[in-house]
């Protein structure tokens, strides 16, 4: 059987979420072991995953927009995070 690359398949929504849990379990985990500090640790690796899942909604051809969830709507779920994280640095003054 031939599988059309005019589409990506959709993955189910609980998938993506469980991938988005897990990569975030998986940074929080190295951040704890970062020199410069947890916040900061967390701040670079969000920055660098949401380079990745750019990169890989761009090589995969996902829509932005779609109905289901992809690797887009990750990106956009990391970019919040980061921005929460370089939030909290910059008030704690560090």
């Amino acid at each position: 059987m031939l599988i059309s690359t005019d589409r990506p398949a959709e993955l189910p929504a609980a998938r993506v979420l469980l991938r988005f849990v897990l990569r975030l379990a998986i940074l929080i985990l190295f951040a704890t072991f970062g020199r410069i500090g947890f916040g900061r640790s967390l701040a670079a690796l969000l920055w660098m995953t949401m380079i990745l899942c750019a990169m890989l909604a761009v090589l995969r051809r996902e829509g932005v927009f779609a109905a289901g969830l992809n690797h887009w709507d990750e990106m956009i779920g990391y970019t919040a995070l980061f921005c929460a994280a370089m939030a909290l640095i910059q008030s704690s003054g560090n």
